[in-house]
């Protein structure tokens, strides 16, 4: 048996840590996968042991699953979990930064995983291992709920919200792909002097729930490397500068937020829209983005602006109209006037769209002909809100950007996301996202 080892995983600092991951420093937890001899230290997990709240960890689905055996010394090595389907395995855990650690594979045959947590965040990309080969892997997650620390206050969520696993009690880890074959599994708190990058935005940047929507930020945190940054994402749907505050967003971030993290700010496509939210580009919306600036700062973060990224809307020479109005230059102007980054993704978003055009474009966003996709009778025709294809495409044009503005942040890209020409996207036919069991056809709020 042949052991890759991805990451080198130092031992949990407990100095710095939020009362959260205090507490957990104190009981992190490991798990053995299968129905063969147990590692030393580790908690069985059998195929059939449903989550409940009284065990603390468990499937969310046990259709599918079975355990297999092997003849190997290693207890990790010697047994895993399978499955016929995706699945999904969740724990119990206070709020904050883990490291995960997962041992892949099988010594019998080959594996391919495709490994994502809570809202479909992205964080193994399509994982193979040889026969004979067990991967240990570890990447960073961050675990949120709405109580906001130091405050009674709570994030006022929205309905569709309730059921999000990204705002629960529990870590949910989701295994795709076309073999995944999980053997281990340990859980630790992170490192307390890990760089947080915490992302504010709306649908275009959120943690999509459910297929066929996706968006940047749920793609951008497998562009890491996996020791020393870890992506959190507090988008959501139909979001405007004004309602992120009010509705305790901005406040939940900034009770974590410590010297040295990130802010990415991407807002316009619903702050253009009349009524109360709305802003004007060079007025009240570059006031709103001063203030959000002003609060990073305040609390030592480093303030990141990003520009938004066009809509699907062609003329008849196959150029992008835009339909931001001044929402992107009042960006850029911020960012000049207040010393601030500006990742230009309305720039890049323009390159990138006429380089596929208006036909290849519609596999960018969610455009699909009716009984095309699960569950969905009628056509869905979206120009605003991407497939995870056109996710990806964006997130990269954001680390391109992250690159070119941002250096101290750029030196923790893993080494092939720090090129990317937008006017040469990643071929369709290349791209592989093995579909989540979450599935709606029910459009995100925003346009």
């Amino acid at each position: 048996m042949k052991t890759l080892l991805k990451t080198v995983i130092p031992i949990a600092m407990l100095l710095g840590m939020n009362a959260g991951n205090l507490l957990f420093s104190q009981v992190s937890r490991k798990f053995d996968f299968g129905s063969g001899p147990v590692a030393a230290g580790y908690t069985a997990v059998r195929h059939q042991m449903l989550f409940s709240d009284d065990r603390g960890y468990g499937f969310l689905d046990t259709s599918g699953l079975r355990d297999v055996s092997r003849k190997d010394r290693n207890a990790l090595s010697a047994d895993f979990v399978t499955g016929s389907r995706p699945f999904y395995f969740s724990v119990k855990v206070p709020e904050g930064n883990y490291r995960l650690t997962l041992y892949l594979g099988d010594t019998q045959g080959q594996s391919s995983q495709t490994v994502r947590v809570e809202n479909r965040r992205l964080m193994l990309e399509k994982l193979k291992s040889n026969t004979g080969e067990i991967l240990k892997t570890s990447f960073l997650v961050h675990v949120r709920t709405p109580a906001i620390a130091g405050s009674s206050d709570l994030v006022k969520l929205k309905p569709r919200e309730q059921s999000y696993f990204h705002w629960d009690n529990n870590l949910t880890i989701e295994f795709n792909g076309e073999q995944p074959n999980v053997g281990g599994l340990e859980i630790s708190a992170a490192d307390a002097n890990v760089t947080t990058v915490f992302l504010a935005g709306n649908s275009t940047v959120v943690d999509q729930a459910e297929e066929p929507y996706a968006a940047w930020g749920q793609m951008i945190p497998a562009f890491f490397k996996p020791s020393r940054v870890v992506v959190a994402n507090y988008a959501e749907s139909g979001e405007t500068l004004k309602a992120f505050k009010r509705e305790n967003r901005l406040a939940k971030i900034l009770a974590q937020m410590k010297k040295g993290d990130y802010l990415f700010i991407e807002f316009a496509h619903n702050d253009q829209k009349p009524g109360g939210n709305h802003l004007d580009p060079f007025t009240t919306y570059k006031q709103e983005l001063k203030s959000y600036i002003s609060e990073v700062r305040k609390k030592g973060g480093i303030p990141v602006l990003v520009t938004s990224m066009h809509r699907r809307n062609f003329d008849e020479q196959n150029r992008i109209i835009n339909t931001l109005g001044d929402y992107p230059e009042a960006v850029r102007q911020v960012g000049k006037e207040d010393g601030v980054p500006v990742v230009d993704l309305n720039a890049m978003s323009k390159t990138l769209y006429e380089a596929w055009g208006p036909e290849l474009s519609l596999k960018a966003f969610v455009h699909y002909p009716a009984n095309t996709f699960p569950g969905q009778t009628q056509k869905l025709e979206d120009n605003t809100h991407f497939t995870p294809y056109g996710a990806y495409e964006l997130a990269r044009c954001v680390a391109l950007g992250v690159c070119k503005q941002v250096p101290g942040l750029a030196k923790e890209l893993k080494e092939r996301f720090r090129s990317f020409d937008p006017s040469q996207p990643d071929p369709l036919d290349s791209w592989n996202w093995p579909l989540s069991p979450q599935i709606s056809v029910i459009k995100p709020d925003g346009n």
